[in-house]
């Protein structure tokens, strides 16, 4: 099963989840060392990355474009 993992890993303060793919932290070391945990871990992905976007949070691709900081 390929990594649902989109090189973003840009995180979500308040879920802890990644901005990019849905996965915490804690779920990227399951990912790699309990493979029979992946189907569950993929599972889940869409929701959060829906409730990342309700919440107003850029999701997958758009989440890796940072924000120009005025000074």
């Amino acid at each position: 099963m390929a990594s649902p993992c989109i090189d973003v890993c840009r995180y979500d303060e308040a879920t802890g989840w990644c901005l990019g793919c849905g996965m915490t932290r804690k779920d990227k070391k399951h990912w790699k060392k309990a493979k029979e945990q992946r189907p569950e871990i993929r599972a889940v992905l869409p929701g959060r990355l829906d409730a990342l976007a309700a919440s107003g949070q850029p999701t997958g691709k758009a989440a890796a474009k940072k924000a120009k900081r005025k000074d």
